[in-house]
């Protein structure tokens, strides 16, 4: 009756999608930058009334934005990086987010390259004629299966009270 689609079984916390603080905290940025890339068109999640809701794609571009900030790329050569791994990730995001590839982003800011091959990353790091910054696609994608709970909050021991004043 119905014709279903076999697909590669993924784990739960990939199916479904995230909220800004969830995000915020897996890429390990503030909800603050996360409103400004969105704003800027860097990253533009789906909206739900006035929350942001990201996608796991856009989770791992999050996280690749984040980590190539802190390596300090500016926003005009992270935008080229994004279009490119926009336009090649589409082929390979499934096996990765899935666990079932490793994926490597090399750039100098100008070259870009994708490979999921350990030699070809070697090769690449090997004729490389100025620093390339590695980043891994694949480890970007598991900080996604981590489940990421907010620690729980210290309760106070009843021993351990407030100071109070004496009023008299």
């Amino acid at each position: 009756m119905f014709k279903t689609k076999k697909t590669a079984p993924e784990a739960a916390p990939l199916d479904r999608a995230c909220s800004s603080s969830e995000v915020a905290r897996i890429a390990g940025v503030s909800l603050r930058q996360l409103q400004w890339w969105d704003e800027q068109k860097v990253v533009s999640p789906r909206h739900e009334g006035h929350r942001r809701v990201y996608s796991p794609e856009e989770v791992v571009e999050i996280t690749v934005i984040a980590e190539l900030r802190r390596k300090g790329f500016s926003l005009q050569k992270i935008r080229r990086v994004l279009r490119y791994l926009q336009r090649e990730m589409g082929k390979h995001l499934a096996n990765v987010l899935a666990g079932n590839s490793e994926m490597h982003l090399l750039t100098d800011g100008k070259n870009i390259h994708l490979e999921d091959s350990t030699a070809r990353v070697i090769e690449v790091l090997k004729n490389a004629r100025q620093p390339m910054f590695l980043v891994s696609v694949s480890d970007q994608a598991k900080r996604l299966t981590v489940v990421q709970r907010k620690p729980p909050k210290a309760e106070s021991h009843p021993s351990v009270s407030r100071r109070t004043r004496a009023v008299v």
